[in-house]
C-alpha cells in the first residue's frame, strides 16, 4: 500500500493554514487526552480530574474552556440542587472519535513494542 504524501509547502503556508492551527490545538497534550476520555461519554469535572491526575485544576479548566470555545465539548448544567455540571462531546467532537481511537491503538502498539524491545518489520 503506498504511503500517503505529506502536503507540500505550496499547499499550506504556516501563516494561512487552518488545518495546521487545528492540528496544533488538538496536538496539545491535555486536549487530546480530554477528548479521548470524553469519547466514552459525558463526565463531571471531578471525574476528569481523577482520570488525569497530573493536570492542575487551572489547566484543566483552561483546556475545557478552550475545547468548549472550539465547539468540541459542551457544558451541560442541571437545574437541580446541588447543581450538576457535565462535559461531553459535541457533534464536532464526536467526529474525532474514530481518529482518537485509531491514535490510541497506534500508541498502545508502539508502547508494547518499546516495552518488549520489538521493532516493526521492514
Amino acid at each position: 500500500m503506498p504511503e500517503p504524501k505529506a502536503p507540500s509547502a505550496a499547499v499550506c503556508r504556516p501563516d494561512e493554514c487552518v488545518a495546521e492551527d487545528w492540528l496544533g490545538f488538538l496536538g496539545h497534550r491535555w486536549n487530546a487526552l480530554l477528548l479521548w476520555h470524553l469519547s466514552g461519554g459525558p463526565k463531571r469535572y471531578s471525574e476528569l480530574q481523577a482520570l488525569l491526575p497530573r493536570i492542575s485544576p487551572k489547566v484543566l479548566t483552561d483546556r475545557i474552556t478552550g475545547l468548549t470555545r472550539r465547539d468540541l465539548v459542551q457544558r451541560t448544567e442541571t437545574n437541580t440542587y446541588p447543581r450538576e455540571v457535565t462535559y461531553g462531546l459535541t457533534a464536532r467532537g464526536e467526529a474525532l472519535r474514530t481518529i482518537l481511537s485509531e491514535l490510541y491503538d497506534w500508541a498502545a502498539d508502539v508502547a508494547h513494542e518499546d516495552a518488549f524491545g520489538l521493532k516493526p518489520a521492514e
